[in-house]
């Protein structure tokens, strides 16, 4: 597709920025790096809530998935002689994100088919449901295998730190390429026919269901794989990093972002995370302020910072600023 070429540039560019991150501290690299994951996460779920017009509120369980199902694959991998180092190391990394995003496109998949004739308040409830039951069954599963600690319950898993710069920001490249090509594509009209009224999506012979369903799939794939970054970008991994507010968070971003805008999301991902590490300086008023700044938003913008009307003017502007033709030589 006409975007390879875009994506190719974005990985040569990431992968020379990240030359430049030893000249950062750790607490601002592992700031941008949760930048990385959130734009991931936040991207993913604008497939099923922006592109699709679903609503979802389980997004972190997916995440959950691919975290714990990641994790557990590489602390085996490490316990049998596997060198997690190297090109090794990349290998047995790719597998374990792989692997852990598979299970949560499952897990989607076992939401999606049960749950999706369902719409509205319905669906968000079904899905948080969901995270629910997949933060719980964590919190109470326990076990060791050959003295290593899997799992760990409500104490939660150690994790091996294998999450890098390079590998949240291209993961983040990729669900971006994979999303707009999707939709753009003559088979992703299927989902915004979806959104925009399913009735008469119905009546044209879309089978809404199956659109739905696979919406949820890949959006859980790449949250999944979201997930296992997340995991290994931290040394300890607990049933509450993957809460109902996480879910909240990734929609506030979406929503914020404008519903069915790529590039809104991402800014938005950008800016309500930075936002958020400022405020820490004033913890006793950081969520107070953190709240009154949402709010104030969505009064002035309801339609997000970069909405889908937004998005439409800005091309129709540059379309006729665009000349029409090259101009004559000599």
């Amino acid at each position: 597709m006409k975007s390879y070429p875009a994506l190719l540039i974005s990985i040569v560019v990431i992968i020379g920025a990240s030359y430049l991150t030893p000249m950062l501290n750790d607490y601002i690299l592992g700031r941008i790096i949760y930048i990385g994951i959130m734009i991931s996460l936040a991207v993913s779920l604008n497939l099923i809530n922006g592109f699709t017009g679903q609503f979802s509120l389980g997004h972190a369980g997916f995440m959950a998935v691919g975290a714990y199902t990641s994790a557990v694959i590489t602390t085996y991998l490490s316990t049998h002689g596997f060198a997690m180092s190297g090109l090794t190391g990349v290998f047995g990394f790719l597998i374990a994100l792989v692997v852990g995003g598979l299970l949560a496109a499952l897990a989607g998949l076992g939401v999606g088919i049960p749950s999706l004739r369902l719409r509205g308040d319905y669906l968000a409830i079904v899905t948080l449901g969901f995270n629910e039951i997949i933060r719980v069954i964590l919190q109470n599963v326990d076990f060791t295998i050959g003295g290593a600690d899997y799992v760990g319950g409500a104490r939660g898993m150690s994790v091996l730190p294998l999450t890098t710069f390079t590998w949240v920001f291209i993961i983040a490249a990729v669900t971006i390429f994979c999303v707009e090509n999707l939709v753009n594509s003559t088979y992703g009209r299927g989902f915004l026919a979806v959104r925009d009224d399913e009735i008469a999506a119905e009546a044209m012979g879309v089978d809404t269901t199956k659109f739905k369903v696979r919406a949820f799939v890949v959006g859980a794939f790449f949250a999944g794989m979201g997930g296992g970054l997340f995991a290994h970008s931290n040394f300890l991994i607990t049933p509450l990093d993957f809460t109902f507010l996480t879910s909240v968070d990734i929609v506030v971003i979406v929503i914020l972002g404008g519903m069915g805008s790529t590039i809104g999301v991402v800014l938005a991902a950008i800016l309500l995370t930075t936002l958020s590490e400022l405020l820490r300086s004033v913890p006793e008023f950081r969520m107070i302020i953190y709240s009154l700044l949402l709010i104030i938003l969505m009064i002035s913008r309801p339609q997000g910072l970069f909405g889908t009307n937004t998005m439409d003017r800005l091309l129709r502007r540059w379309k006729r600023e665009k000349p029409l033709t090259a101009p004559m030589e000599g």
